[in-house]
């Protein structure tokens, strides 16, 4: 018995620990790939606004679960005397980290996505950036699809 579930397991490619939604009728979405590449890419300054978009939506309990952790140093943003990200927090955020939060933040609140679109817009360095256009192009697509 135990050699049978050893090779059936063998067998079976091994899923992704993080499954990346999938649009109905198309493939699963690269946006958070994109965001994760821009912010890779990107500035300090960047860097702080992106994750400002991207943890608008999110609450306590995802805060300090997403990334196994990688944002619970940024609790206190959830008070109303909070301050926006500084350079030295979004210093301490990895393109990984951000990658997991653009996934949570596509599933749970996709048209938050949109305000990155509108961000990087604004921003000739991520416009001239391949990943900053190809998000923008993305974006436009998944909206026009919604």
């Amino acid at each position: 018995m135990t050699q049978e579930f050893d090779e059936a397991v063998a067998e079976r490619p091994y899923a992704r620990s993080t499954p990346r939604p999938a649009q109905a009728g198309s493939a699963a979405s690269p946006i958070p790939e994109l965001v994760s590449e821009v912010y890779r890419k990107s500035a300090g300054p960047m860097r702080a606004k992106l994750l400002e978009c991207l943890l608008r939506p999110v609450g306590p309990l995802a805060l300090v679960t997403i990334a196994t952790g990688a944002f619970s140093h940024l609790l206190h943003r959830l008070t109303r005397e909070a301050s926006p990200v500084s350079l030295d927090e979004a210093s301490r955020i990895s393109s990984e980290h951000v990658l997991e939060l653009a996934r949570y933040v596509e599933q749970s609140s996709p048209q938050e996505l949109l305000r990155i679109g509108s961000l990087i817009a604004a921003s000739p360095l991520a416009m001239a950036s391949l990943s900053g256009s190809a998000l923008l192009l993305a974006l436009g697509t998944w909206s026009a699809s919604h």
